[in-house]
């Protein structure tokens, strides 16, 4: 039975984090070498001519903000500089209960594209329901007042809602750390960047991040109360529905990340909680009759939030099978993993093994925030309104 369970938890990680980027790699090579065998018996031109101006879709950001006074006349600067027709763009920044100013920032911006949707403090998706509905554009951009987004992310992104069949598509987040050139989580978010790419040419990316993507306005279906990481149920919903969620690599907007690692630590904790919610509201996902949807959202999220179980259930199915020279090696190897990432938080390495320390240091902490999450989940003790995020240059 303990190797039973040893290898089940074993092949399961394995699956979750190498295997099934391996098979996206392999599902996109196929799907290459059957697009270029099409190409070549039709002959026909895949170029697509850029759509006139006065027929591209009228397009509202939506940007939730509290207390963001410090950077929200920097984010409207940054939402006006894009590039894309006047006439067919439109800010609309939704105030939860803002205390610092921000209302009268937002206020104070001369511009008429520029709305103001302020409300007691409610969360965000409070802040959602209310302003989606109230947008004049077809196309929906949501973005966070922190979030700077490069001038031709927006064409990059709303060009491919020429096809009817696309309900989502999420843009590229870069993060940035202004005190370090190498931190642990640019490792990690680059790895998750390349699965969502490959995702999104199958059309179902897993989850958008609410620093920027796109959205059909006559998709969005109002979000419980409750709802702790929107920015994972609406495009899930919307993939649920039967349209596809891409991703545009091209569609660049940066991010700075924070110093403050007890805070990190929280908002990781508070994102697998929302998580194990997420559960409920999109159950269909769930279902082998989804397709690839489904093998998508089992490979890359329901395993990947089940990770602390199966870590700790090979651990200690590994203590339990020492009579084997192969079970001390693995045991021993889990042991030095462990270890590695002890020696990442201190910082005790210097050059590429602290680099490795640190990248190990962050997958375990990542994975304890999932267990924290989790158990807040079960205590339905998470609150869904957000804080603002300390940033390193703040």
């Amino acid at each position: 039975m303990a190797e039973l369970i040893f290898w089940c938890a074993a092949v399961l990680l394995v699956h979750t984090y190498f295997l099934y980027p391996l098979a996206l790699f392999a599902m996109d090579g196929v799907a290459q070498v059957l697009h270029n065998v099409r190409y070549m018996r039709s002959g026909a031109s895949q170029r697509r001519e850029a759509p006139a101006e006065d027929a591209l879709p009228r397009v509202s950001l939506v940007v939730a903000a509290y207390n963001e006074a410090s950077c929200i006349e920097q984010k409207l600067r940054n939402s006006l500089a894009l590039d894309y027709p006047a006439g067919r763009f439109e800010v609309l920044v939704g105030s939860d209960g803002s205390t610092d100013g921000t209302d009268e920032r937002v206020l104070a911006c001369p511009d008429e594209r520029v709305r103001l949707s302020a409300a007691s403090r409610g969360g965000k998706t409070s802040v959602l329901n209310r302003c989606i509905p109230l947008a004049q554009g077809d196309i929906v951009l949501l973005s966070d007042a922190n979030t700077m987004i490069e001038p031709e992310a927006v064409r990059r992104l709303v060009r491919h809602f020429e096809d009817p069949e696309v309900g989502a598509v999420c843009g590229q987040l870069r993060l940035y750390n202004p005190t370090k050139a190498e931190y642990e989580e640019s490792t990690y978010w680059t790895y998750e960047s390349l699965i969502k790419f490959y995702e999104g040419k199958r059309g179902a990316v897993m989850g958008a991040n609410g620093g920027l993507y796109a959205i059909r306005r006559s998709l969005f279906e109002a979000l419980p109360a409750s709802t702790i990481v929107d920015d994972f149920v609406i495009p899930m919903r919307i993939l649920e529905q039967g349209y596809k969620v891409l991703y545009e690599p091209l569609a660049v907007a940066h991010e700075e990340t924070t110093e403050d690692y007890d805070k990190e630590f929280g908002r990781r904790a508070r994102i697998a909680a929302g998580n194990f919610q997420s559960l409920r509201m999109v159950p269909g996902l769930l279902s082998p009759t989804a397709g690839f949807p489904a093998f998508a959202f089992w490979s890359h999220k329901l395993l990947r939030w089940c990770a602390p179980a199966l870590m700790a259930l090979s651990f200690l199915a590994n203590l339990c099978l020492m009579d084997s020279i192969f079970y001390r090696f693995t045991l021993g190897a889990q042991v030095l993993f462990y270890a590695l990432a002890y020696l990442g938080k201190k910082e005790a390495l210097r050059g590429s093994a602290r680099r490795v320390a640190s990248v190990a240091y962050y997958f375990v902490t990542m994975n304890l925030a999932i267990a924290v999450g989790f158990w807040r989940f079960l205590r339905n003790s998470q609150r869904a309104a957000w804080d603002r995020t300390a940033r390193a240059s703040s």
